[in-house]
């Protein structure tokens, strides 16, 4: 059994072919965020025949059953990534729209102090950084 049938059944779906050429392009992209447009257009690419609602169907599906996450970085597009539960943050790029993932220890520990000085308990939380990545900032100096 493949790892993703495996990671399908976990998550009480059925190994269907779009699902597991969705997940497997989730798994295999470099790049780790991505929108609905951005997995059609790939398996288009790679000769699938696979229509837009499918895909959108198969990654709400994924998000319930937890196996990926839903980002609205730009306010109005969906972007995914699988969940590997292992939390991060994102830097986004308000230029070219990269998402870039990092972790801070002492962000994280900051973040627990404010709560705790507030008597607030902590159970989730999401920062997103918003400005311009290296090449955006090379391009406005170059420009």
């Amino acid at each position: 059994m493949s790892r993703e049938t495996s990671d399908l059944k976990q998550a009480g779906l059925k190994a269907t072919r779009p699902r597991l050429m969705i997940l497997q392009l989730l798994e295999d992209s470099e790049e780790r965020h991505l929108t609905a447009e951005g997995v059609y257009r790939s398996l288009l690419d790679a000769g699938e025949e696979v229509g837009l609602a499918t895909v959108y169907r198969v990654l709400t599906q994924f998000e319930q059953a937890g196996l990926v996450k839903r980002h609205h970085f730009d306010g109005e597009r969906a972007f995914f990534e699988l969940d590997e539960n292992k939390h991060h943050d994102h830097m986004v790029c308000v230029r070219c729209g990269r998402v870039e993932e990092f972790y801070n220890e002492q962000i994280e520990r900051l973040q627990q102090e404010v709560a705790k000085e507030h008597g607030f308990r902590l159970t989730d939380h999401r920062m997103e950084l918003y400005g311009l990545c290296a090449d955006c900032l090379r391009e406005k100096q170059e420009g």
